[in-house]
């Protein structure tokens, strides 16, 4: 049993007559009888009263005849949506954020991609780069912005859209922020703010301070930026945030320094998961991702 057959057994009742059914189908009545005695067949009842001169609905034509209009108005339905879902007139995907770059790094990037695809629907989840890969992993996020993450090649795609230094902020009055420039090693003994181990920054800065012979100090884990901005304004301890996030700081009790040579850089990049099926409008936001990041990084 195929659409076809329901398609071709429903204008067989609406008109009566296999000779106008053909007709209105544009299909050869010979065709069309054998289509309708094949689910005849396939179904084991007969359809149609043929002796008389109208063809009439059996009982057993009358039931199929009732599931059939439900069955043909399901598919219509689907088409209809399939149409709209490739034309991108529908859609959503559901997008991982650490919140240490949400506000910074994507918001502009999302208002970009609603104005080209305005009917599709962003769900948001901010949780930290490592749960990220897993939310991608496990399917329960289509797409996915990390920071610095170890990941397996032959598990995902992960295309780097951006560096961006990791720059010391300090209390203005704290000794170091009168500084052109600050060596790692220069922190071995001040208080730390860091992000929390959920952030694979929070890695790159441990394994930097360890390559420098030293355990940071650290006085306080945090996923929100806001708060570790608060600490440090407190003068509580220092803290390293990227340069284009640290550039947004208006609180003039905060200053910033450059680390000489810029050894610890976050790293954002865009990843799925490879091999699986991604719909169209998780791969237009991938590429509205790619495009808007590489002309960012050209102004």
């Amino acid at each position: 049993m195929d659409i076809r057959q329901l398609q071709y057994f429903t204008e067989v009742a609406k008109r009566h007559s296999f000779t106008k059914a053909a007709a209105a189908l544009h299909v050869s009545q010979p065709s069309l009888s054998k289509a309708i005695k094949n689910l005849e067949d396939e179904l084991d009842v007969p359809l149609f009263h043929r002796s008389s001169k109208q063809l009439q609905l059996t009982d057993a034509g009358k039931a199929v005849l009732i599931n059939t209009k439900h069955v043909l108005d399901s598919f219509q339905h689907l088409t209809s949506e399939l149409s709209d879902v490739m034309e991108l007139k529908k859609g959503e995907v559901k997008i991982g954020i650490p919140p240490i770059i949400g506000a910074a790094f994507i918001a502009r990037l999302i208002s970009e991609f609603k104005e080209q695809y305005p009917a599709v629907d962003l769900s948001l989840t901010e949780v930290g780069s490592k749960r990220i890969k897993q939310g991608i992993d496990d399917g329960s996020l289509d797409i996915g912005f990390i920071c610095n993450i170890p990941y397996q090649k032959d598990s995902f795609e992960v295309t780097q859209i951006l560096q961006d230094p990791l720059v010391l902020v300090a209390h203005r009055n704290h000794p170091l922020s009168g500084h052109t420039n600050i060596p790692v090693s220069m922190l071995e003994n001040e208080p730390m703010v860091l992000y929390h181990s959920d952030f694979s920054l929070h890695d790159a800065i441990m394994e930097e301070c360890l390559k420098n012979g030293f355990y940071p100090q650290v006085v306080c884990e945090s996923t929100q930026k806001d708060f570790m901005l608060e600490m440090v304004a407190a003068n509580l301890g220092v803290a390293l945030l990227p340069r284009q996030i640290a550039s947004e700081i208006t609180a003039s009790t905060l200053t910033t320094v450059p680390l000489h040579d810029a050894p610890i850089n976050l790293e954002l990049g865009v990843i799925w998961k490879k091999n699986t099926y991604m719909s169209r409008a998780a791969r237009a936001f991938a590429q509205t991702s790619e495009n808007y990041f590489r002309e960012q990084h050209t102004r």
